[in-house]
């Protein structure tokens, strides 16, 4: 990837303003940078938000600063927490942009990914949020949208989470926004829960339409001190399932609701009666009781009926046990 992209702007493009929030990431940060001025879309401004950093990330962003007068960079004056970090970032985007693109400094894109996005937006106004397939190592994410699809109703992708786990979102650095969207609401993630970028999606997407391109447009790495990873160590996949059908699930799934949330919640329960001694973990702990209070949850009602469900089902597998054994004994 060469630093500086030949292809001419024309002045028909609307701006779009790519993010970047910025902490300890001199190990992948040119391979972003680099995938940003590779774009055959030209009319961008590219935003780093440097979060404290104290390795050379901010010496190498400088660089390509001073070489393209489209890239600038804002400094913190104290250290944010990762959520924190990407609606300050999202912040800084310009008054005159049309759409945006975070991107995280462990993620690339693929050339065509602006240009596909913004045109595919372009041609359809009420759209508000555009994703595309996304590769992390070899595995191709986003898969689920019938390939005739491109543009459908805001509540087709939320569904088809709620309903089958078909999901459409990828990760942040997927999804090319509308700027009014972001400009309208702040602080624009939900900084007390971890799914906050899906929710996000779940809140823009009650009033606008979903646009999705069929190609590979960007890629993503999964590290260990990222949110995702904390989600499986802390066992919060199904809180989270939790949380949006709480929080959505009158409007999306009006009709399949309650048989829902019975599923997730025997999911959920069974998690924590399983990982009891990982969820009381003071991060795990603390994540779980906050987010349940905050649906009206007790925390101790939910891990006592987790560990009878547990007790429930390590009774029925010696049952089951020897229900085989006297049949295999009496064939």
């Amino acid at each position: 990837m060469g630093i500086m992209n030949t292809k001419i702007k024309s002045k028909n493009n609307p701006l779009v303003s790519i993010v970047t929030p910025l902490y300890n990431s001199e190990e992948y940060l040119t391979e972003c940078i680099e995938s940003v001025l590779a774009q055959t879309y030209n009319n961008w401004e590219y935003v780093i938000v440097n979060n404290c950093s104290t390795d050379r990330s901010r010496e190498i962003a400088s660089g390509y600063a001073e070489k393209d007068k489209r890239i600038r960079i804002t400094d913190n004056d104290v250290f944010l927490n990762s959520i924190q970090n990407q609606n300050n970032a999202l912040c800084k985007i310009s008054a005159d942009s049309k759409y945006c693109k975070v991107l995280h400094t462990d993620d690339w894109l693929f050339p065509e990914c602006i240009e596909k996005m913004v045109e595919l937006s372009e041609q359809n106004p009420a759209v508000g949020i555009v994703s595309s397939y996304a590769l992390s190592d070899n595995t191709i994410f986003g898969v689920g949208l019938p390939y005739s699809q491109t543009v459908v109703s805001g509540s087709v992708p939320c569904r088809l989470w709620l309903l089958e786990r078909k999901y459409l979102f990828g990760n942040p650095s997927s999804l090319l926004i509308r700027s009014d969207l972001i400009r309208n609401r702040v602080p624009f993630y939900d900084e007390r829960y971890l799914n906050c970028d899906q929710m996000v999606c779940y809140e823009l997407l009650k009033d606008c339409e979903f646009g999705f391109i069929h190609q590979i447009l960007s890629y993503y790495r999964i590290r260990e001190e990222q949110v995702s990873s904390f989600v499986i160590r802390c066992k919060a996949k199904a809180l989270d399932e939790l949380i949006l059908l709480i929080k959505y699930g009158s409007i999306y799934l009006p009709k399949e609701l309650e048989d829902c949330k019975k599923n997730v919640l025997t999911k959920y329960y069974r998690d924590i009666g399983r990982n009891i001694l990982r969820i009381m973990k003071k991060d795990c702990h603390e994540y779980h009781k906050n987010c349940l209070n905050d649906l009206d949850y007790s925390f101790n009602k939910v891990v006592l009926n987790g560990i009878l469900i547990r007790l429930h089902d390590m009774l029925k597998k010696p049952i089951k046990i020897l229900g085989r054994m006297f049949k295999k004994n009496r064939s």
